[in-house]
């Protein structure tokens, strides 16, 4: 059992949120926690209602389970959502349209830039994400490489 958040890579979270028990154990798909994706150009990260579709009912498997749900009902009961530390980051001239990589790829396709989350127990940026990266993606998919649109 992972007990020490700061050991593992990637930011320490203010709810450390499993995503490979989510994920992984439990193979919640992405788009359910992450419905946003397929509309919006900044889905971000999900509002704590998400997390009541299943946790109104659905407690922890285990004490410290427990405990980081309990967090999230407390960020509900206080109208507080937790100030989650922003993992994927692009600079603001760059937008992604993740509505667009969705239909292209599939929504089973997350992983290509966001790495393998459901065997991440916290969520680290996998990927370079830079214009190079992107560029060579684009090569290989032979799909444009406009430069409007990612950039405007």
């Amino acid at each position: 059992m992972i007990s020490d958040t700061g050991s593992l890579p990637g930011p320490r979270q203010p709810i450390f949120f499993r995503h490979d028990v989510h994920a992984g154990q439990d193979r919640v798909p992405c788009m359910y926690c992450h419905y946003s994706a397929a509309i919006s150009s900044e889905p971000g990260i999900p509002a704590l209602q998400t997390c009541f579709g299943c946790h109104l009912m659905i407690g922890g498997s285990t004490p410290s389970h427990e405990a980081e749900i309990q967090k999230v009902r407390d960020a509900w009961s206080n109208s507080k959502p937790p100030e989650w530390v922003r993992i994927h980051t692009l600079p603001g001239f760059v937008h992604f349209p993740h509505l667009r990589h969705i239909k292209a790829l599939g929504s089973g396709s997350c992983g290509t830039c966001h790495g393998d989350v459901a065997r991440m127990p916290q969520v680290y940026q996998a990927a370079p994400l830079t214009m190079g990266w992107c560029t060579n993606c684009h090569m290989q998919k032979q799909v444009t490489r406009d430069c409007l649109v990612c950039h405007y």
